[in-house]
């Protein structure tokens, strides 16, 4: 019998709901808050308050790094998981980026590889999917088309994009295409073999198969179709006994075809309580929460800090024009030079004392 294995209830509906690659956090969306669980323990990590309507969608980088949200306030949010999970509960910890270019609410996200350097796409009812870099925040491509957009996807390559309309067509926009546009129009009528025609109602959500031959679309139409990207036609139609909400292709975990098969650890309760203000009897005597930097607060920068000030510095220094930041470059490689100088200084003290040890004759 296929049973649920735990009954998690949460503070109110839940709008959206994804898990992170590496399995080890949960995220909901609840009314205009994110609500982040550790999956070992159940514990209530964080709320997050800075949507100011309803939660639309959610998703992780393929890493597990950072995460980003989108609501009906027409924002897209993109988070550092680490910087979520190191601030303390008092504080609100604020979002890497704020996209606002869209003028309608969000309706779907997707990540593509590379973790913080990966790119994401968004869909707004305000008919256009937008194309963003995650490191720098930077908008690479908005696309506007005849409908609102529901659902979008890169495939693996991330050669295409395809987003789904109200009207039930599906598009597929070339990311490689010459000239290169940062605005462009998708006009239907002159975009010939770059549409699928077939659902009859609004497309909820688009999936690529990995090798990027077959995309798999749900619909309000209350069907699932299966598709060759390569030549549009729709393979094979599944029916349903009501709308579609959610639909995608994922590799099949090597017991699944196992009838004996069960989960090696059980799910625990999530708590519904921020971690840490549970009352004593609500709390677990087993377990160990590991928290990073917290001991280095009070005694400057910690681990993290540094490591998003690198990051910083990094990704500037990419997108910047080098000719016109040369005096910034010099001081900077004036400072490495300092630091790489007076670190030889202590390895040859160091190698110094060492032979003199060793070499030191015996008494």
């Amino acid at each position: 019998q296929d049973q649920l294995q735990q009954k998690i209830i949460c503070p109110g509906p839940v709008t959206c709901l994804t898990a992170s690659p590496n399995g080890l956090y949960i995220l909901a969306g609840v009314a205009e808050s994110i609500y982040l669980w550790e999956v070992s323990n159940g514990n209530l990590l964080a709320i997050l308050n800075r949507h100011y309507q309803d939660l639309t969608c959610l998703c992780f980088t393929d890493d597990s790094s950072h995460f980003l949200s989108g609501a009906k306030d027409c924002l897209a949010l993109v988070w550092n998981l680490y910087s979520v999970l190191q601030a303390e509960p008092s504080q609100i910890p604020d979002p890497r980026h704020v996209w606002s270019r869209h003028s309608l609410p969000i309706t779907d996200l997707c990540c593509g590889f590379g973790g913080p350097l990966a790119r994401a796409a968004t869909a707004s009812l305000d008919q256009t999917a937008k194309l963003w870099e995650i490191s720098s925040g930077e908008l690479l491509l908005s696309v506007l088309f005849d409908v609102g957009i529901m659902a979008v996807t890169l495939d693996l390559s991330e050669y295409h994009m395809f987003c789904g309309g109200m009207d039930g067509s599906i598009f597929q926009v070339d990311l490689c295409a010459w000239p290169v546009q940062r605005d462009r129009t998708f006009q239907t009528e002159r975009e010939n073999g770059k549409v699928f025609k077939g659902h009859r109602n609004q497309v909820t959500c688009l999936s690529v198969s990995t090798d990027g031959s077959l995309l798999l679309s749900g619909s309000h139409d209350e069907t699932v179709r299966l598709w060759d990207i390569q030549s549009k036609q729709c393979l094979k139609t599944m029916n349903h006994k009501g709308p579609v909400t959610n639909a995608f292709i994922v590799l099949a975990p090597a017991n699944m075809f196992n009838p004996d098969g069960k989960p090696s650890v059980p799910l625990p309760k999530f708590s519904k309580h921020l971690h840490g203000t549970e009352s004593n009897d609500e709390q677990g005597s087993e377990g160990v929460t590991l928290r990073l930097g917290l001991h280095q607060q009070e005694s400057g920068e910690s681990y993290l800090e540094k490591a998003e000030k690198m990051y910083a510095q990094m990704y500037s220094t990419r997108e910047k024009n080098l000719v016109g930041d040369q005096e910034h470059l010099t001081i900077q490689v004036s400072e490495l030079e300092e630091e790489v100088s007076t670190l030889r200084k202590i390895n040859k003290n160091l190698f110094d004392f060492s032979a003199r040890i060793i070499t030191k004759p015996a008494k």
